[in-house]
């Protein structure tokens, strides 16, 4: 399925990324996803850093199915080759993974492609190298990238006046945090532990949506 443009500044809304190690007893990241989708995540990436190949595999194939039925974009994490295996709308890399090689002509001009960028010099790279849409963070202090820093509002809207295609904003967002966002400029957030760790995943997406609508209308 081909989106257009349009569709993936949209769906930047609520963008899910997964993370197994938040599930509790009796869950499954099928069955997790599957509520998440149905409450309103607009975009879906798989990102399993623990998980190995033959079970990542797996799973990329499951959740694509579940996107494809919701008519949700979805895309693998790193992984060109997964991400073609089980034709996902796209992947999502990394800046060390766009030195040297063209991720844009190993996925072909039609799927989508997400770059994670942390300074104006970075997004406007990524933006050249064919993305479709740059992450941008960590905005706040988050638990999935230790190593990650905190990116003032300033920087943030630098950024985001660099590029013509959509930002999303990524790092330790959450229903508590979202309204600090408002006139950044960004498409929506990306969101780990705010859904998949929630009590309740399905209406932490539903709130989290809400939220994103609100913070987006006030850019104004």
């Amino acid at each position: 399925m081909k989106f257009t443009r349009d569709e993936i500044r949209k769906s930047m809304l609520l963008y899910a990324v997964t993370d197994q190690m938040w599930l509790k007893e009796g869950e499954t990241l099928g069955n997790v996803v599957e509520s998440v989708l149905q409450n309103g995540a607009t975009f879906l990436q798989i990102r399993e850093k623990d998980l190995a190949q033959d079970a990542f595999e797996e799973e990329a194939e499951r959740l694509k199915t579940l996107c494809t039925q919701h008519g949700v974009p979805f895309v693998v994490n790193d992984s060109v080759e997964i991400a073609l295996q089980c034709d996902a709308d796209g992947v999502h890399v990394g800046q060390s993974d766009i030195k040297g090689r063209d991720i844009r002509a190993m996925i072909g001009p039609d799927k989508i492609l997400g770059i994670s960028a942390g300074t104006v010099k970075e997004a406007v790279a990524a933006e050249k190298a064919g993305a479709d849409y740059i992450g941008v963070g960590a905005i706040f202090t988050t638990s999935t990238k230790k190593n990650a820093r905190n990116m003032t509002m300033e920087q943030l809207k630098e950024i985001v006046s660099s590029v013509s295609i959509p930002v999303v904003a990524i790092g330790g967002i959450s229903a508590e945090n979202i309204l600090q966002l408002r006139g950044s400029g960004v498409d929506g957030v990306a969101v780990v532990s705010a859904i998949f760790a929630a009590e309740d995943p399905g209406k932490a997406t539903a709130d989290l949506l809400k939220l994103a609508e609100e913070m987006v209308a006030s850019h104004g």
